[in-house]
């Protein structure tokens, strides 16, 4: 059996509470599991290798993990058995891979057998290479000199680093640029860009009936006689708006992320404390809780599993796409999906077709409005330093005129500087993925450069 051995990654220490972290085993457990999560969806979804994923993807990650990510023993990789492994006292932590749906964390304590178990789906589906984007590229100075600039870690943001851009114009690519180490098909994760994913999976269950976004999620969790979150639609969920409880970062999710466990245990179990549909809450929850509707309302585990590969990847060409769950079958699709910037921009022709492909309806007549008009809650308009917060539609951020950009652009965005823009008034799609830290990467103005190098 080959193995190949993770260096251990020497990063900055952080001080005060920090430090004391370093001792408790419920925090070990958890950075243990990021590191076997990324190292395991970063090498067996995109080959990526033991060098790279310590440069990128188990670098500067979140500041309170630094610490005891450095003092963790390396990582293990069985290439045979697809599995990765991380020790740390008091236990270990396994991820393990799978064709299409990359890698699942096994439970904290558990076993490597564990992994035989883990829900797998066998593609009997045609899995033909696509038709390629077509592609127009531009010879524009202008252009260039835009898309060089978003990799020198300063003009859009210090602490930036661009893996990838790519620009649609018109259905075809006229720009198209890598960082050393990634390429064409190099899947990255996605992180927050997943729940657009995930509004387009459940677009399309709309489109055929499966489940409408007007009526009460029907989780079975939530049916108990008085039980005031029977109320929640799917809309709710979808605007951000379900009124449950969340963390005070809703997009600390860490016990699923990185701490194996369930979406039924940790992401429907929450109270609620508002009216459905009266506030806004950015909340990780929310989408996984829709998606966990949708796994309810199919009634088969195979179906659902098989589901977004069949009605929304395959019949787009996303060939390079991976769709995680946790062991239990549930699509963490609020953030583990990895995928390639070209498979991101295959959603975003979906988007200007107005869920058409190739002649084929895939998503309701009028849904890429829908995800793209003002949910009736919305975020504050500023931040405390005055800068301009986007709107928000159904899984998408909502820019316009305010951010310098024209009326009606959208966006899925994710963290680390993950972005995908929409821009229907121009027919323009950028595409932009990333290994941020600090501010993050500036993509309103990003995108205004493009649109405006583009007008020229």
């Amino acid at each position: 059996m080959y193995r190949l051995v993770v260096s251990s990654l020497s990063l900055g220490l952080l001080m005060g509470a920090a430090h004391a972290q370093t001792s408790d085993p419920a925090h070990l457990s958890l950075v243990a599991g990021y590191k076997a999560a990324f190292t395991c969806s970063a090498h067996f979804n995109a080959g990526r290798s033991v060098e790279q994923i310590a440069g990128d993807e188990l670098h500067r990650i979140y500041p309170g993990y630094r610490e005891a990510m450095a003092a963790l023993p390396d990582a293990v990789i069985d290439e045979d058995a697809k599995t990765v492994s991380v020790s740390y006292e008091g236990g270990a932590r396994i991820a393990a891979w799978r064709p299409y749906l990359g890698c699942a964390q096994l439970p904290t304590m558990a076993s490597m057998d564990v992994a035989d178990d883990l829900p797998v789906i066998a593609a009997k589906w045609d899995r033909a290479e696509p038709e390629p984007l077509a592609e127009n590229l531009s010879d524009d100075p202008a252009l260039f000199e835009t898309v060089d600039a978003a990799f020198d870690r300063a003009t859009y943001g210090e602490g930036t680093e661009t893996t990838a851009i790519l620009v649609v114009k018109d259905g075809a690519i006229v720009a198209e640029q890598y960082r050393e180490g990634f390429d064409a098909q190099t899947p990255q994760r996605t992180w927050s860009v997943a729940k657009s994913i995930a509004a387009t999976v459940i677009g399309a269950a709309v489109e055929e009936g499966i489940i409408t976004t007007d009526e009460p999620a029907g989780l079975e969790a939530w049916s108990s006689p008085g039980d005031p979150r029977g109320a929640i639609t799917l809309e709710n969920l979808l605007h951000m708006s379900s009124g449950l409880t969340s963390s005070a970062a809703g997009n600390r999710t860490d016990d699923i992320y990185f701490g194996g466990g369930r979406v039924v245990d940790h992401a429907i179990t929450n109270r609620l404390v508002a009216e459905p549909g009266t506030r806004w809450r950015y909340a990780n929850n929310d989408t996984m809780t829709a998606m966990r509707a949708l796994h309810e309302r199919m009634k088969n585990d195979k179906k659902f599993l098989e589901y977004p590969f069949k009605k929304v990847l395959n019949p787009l060409g996303m060939n390079h796409t991976f769709l995680e769950t946790d062991w239990n079958g549930d699509f963490v699709m609020s953030s583990q999906v990895w995928t390639t910037a070209r498979d991101l921009a295959r959603i975003g022709l979906l988007y200007l077709g107005d869920g058409v492909w190739e002649g084929e309806r895939i998503l309701p007549e009028g849904w890429a409005d829908y995800v793209a008009s003002p949910a009736p809650a919305q975020p504050p308009a500023t931040r405390d330093d005055g800068s301009q917060i986007p709107g928000y539609g159904a899984q998408f951020w909502l820019f316009g005129e305010r951010h310098g950009l024209p009326e009606g652009s959208y966006a899925a965005m994710g963290n680390r500087g993950q972005y995908l823009m929409i821009t229907p008034a121009e027919n323009i799609l950028i595409v932009r993925r990333g290994f941020d830290d600090g501010g993050g990467f500036d993509i309103a103005k990003f995108s205004a450069d493009v649109l405006a190098a583009l007008d020229e």
